[in-house]
């Protein structure tokens, strides 16, 4: 497959495939960003630069997504994680890391710390994925999600037309505005040509790697903060009904609280005005705020 070139980082070959890698910064614990799914790297590029005035900061694209080469989708959470840190080897990004991951990337972040707890000086889970959202959900709800799951892995994933294409097109850009100019335009072609990604990335989600997440052993003792964005959303919005996305919610803030729990310095923080999709962009003093207190814990620690 042809790649286009890339605005900004490199590619490094991990076990045969090109992985995209972009760092900033300098300094210690490594920030390492893990995008939530249907998103990929650069779309942290802006709390990515805030960050590297701090510490260290790596961008990467994970096997399948962005502008990493493809790779067969679904995959496992060992999958994932290992190859993150064959990348961080190859790339000479010193650790320990202090990761900071999105959605379904603040599992992999916290899959990360429970396999190769040696390697991370702390984690940052951004509204976290959490694999017990569904099986923890009241009876109702619970069979209503089951459900609409269900339709989203059989839906079919047809070409979009040149017309829906450019519509998606002129949608995205007043979003992009805020990203440097030389990004813009190839972070929202990335984007249309790779759409495709979070359905297949999520599709054994809820199964078998659910279950690899229960195994995992248990989440070792580093600072910790989990945001969970409780703010409207546009995109959860459109996709499941109002009152089912309320119970969705209050599942997840009970959730995300057990999470902060697992380690004695974890802490959880509440975003009432962020989204899940986009919080680093509409909160980022909140992000920076929890890199800021989990650098400062990790070095009062040494």
């Amino acid at each position: 497959m042809q790649h286009p070139s890339l605005p900004l980082g490199r590619h490094y070959d991990i076990d045969g495939r090109r992985l995209m890698l972009h760092r900033s910064g300098n300094g210690g614990p490594t920030a390492v960003f893990l995008a939530g799914s249907g998103l990929m790297s650069l779309d942290y590029l802006n709390i990515h630069h805030r960050v590297a005035e701090l510490t260290g900061s790596v961008l990467y694209d994970r096997a399948g997504n962005g502008w990493s080469d493809p790779a067969e989708l679904p995959r496992t959470a060992a999958e994932v994680t290992d190859e993150l840190q064959t990348l961080l080897r190859t790339a000479a990004v010193p650790g320990p890391y202090l990761l900071v991951g999105h959605s379904l990337g603040g599992a992999y972040a916290r899959h990360y710390a429970r396999r190769f707890p040696g390697e991370v000086a702390g984690l940052l889970l951004l509204d976290p994925f959490h694999e017990d959202l569904v099986v923890r959900a009241p009876l109702a709800a619970r069979e209503r999600l089951n459900r609409m799951l269900e339709d989203m892995r059989d839906q079919e994933l047809v070409e979009l037309t040149q017309e829906q294409i450019q519509q998606s097109r002129v949608q995205m850009a007043p979003h992009f505005a805020a990203w440097p100019e030389p990004v813009r335009k190839p972070l929202i072609e990335r984007h249309l040509a790779t759409w495709r990604v979070a359905s297949q990335e999520n599709q054994n989600l809820y199964d078998k790697v659910a279950d690899e997440f229960r195994r995992a052993p248990d989440t070792p003792d580093v600072p910790l903060i989990v945001l969970s964005a409780m703010g409207h959303d546009a995109t959860q919005a459109h996709l499941w009904p109002e009152e089912l996305l309320r119970e969705i919610n209050e599942s997840k803030l009970a959730l995300h609280a057990e999470l902060a729990a697992e380690t004695p310095r974890g802490e959880h923080r509440i975003l009432d005005d962020a989204g899940h999709g986009w919080l680093h962009e509409e909160r980022p003093d909140g992000v920076l705020q929890a890199v800021n207190d989990l650098l400062r814990r990790q070095s009062s620690a040494r």
